[in-house]
């Protein structure tokens, strides 16, 4: 672990979520990427979805996760958060372009769009030097 991570973890300072898990997803779970190059504002807006590589439409549960997140970052009084960039949940910087290519385009995912929206600064895990500067 990073030693910001476990200096914040130490002092009872550093949440840890996992959107997908707590909208209720299973370990593995099949991939999934925001369709048409949309992203997580306008999966928020109703103007994407998120699709699963087999074709299910998991966008609901997408959303939840998110909400689940922020309800726990405001409960917690959280300003930053560090996530992991790429997922269609916690992608920061970029996520994948929903065809299933690798292909990858700059936006956020949903939790991390949802966050954002509520003020909430967001890092992806290669930005942890910055926001060790912001805190």
């Amino acid at each position: 672990m990073h030693p910001l991570l476990e200096r914040l973890n130490d002092e009872g300072r550093l949440i840890v979520v996992c959107p997908e898990l707590s909208a209720g997803f299973s370990v593995p779970r099949p991939p999934a990427e925001i369709t048409h190059g949309g992203d997580g504002d306008a999966v928020l807006a109703g103007a994407a979805r998120v699709i699963e590589v087999t074709g299910g439409d998991v966008t609901d549960l997408y959303v939840a996760g998110a909400h689940a997140a922020l309800k726990l970052a405001i409960e917690n009084g959280c300003r930053f958060a560090l996530l992991i960039d790429g997922s269609p949940s916690c992608g920061s910087g970029f996520i994948y372009d929903g065809s299933f290519g690798s292909k990858k385009h700059h936006g956020s995912g949903v939790t991390a769009a949802l966050l954002r929206q509520n003020g909430i600064e967001v890092f992806a895990e290669t930005e942890i030097a910055v926001l060790e500067q912001r805190l």
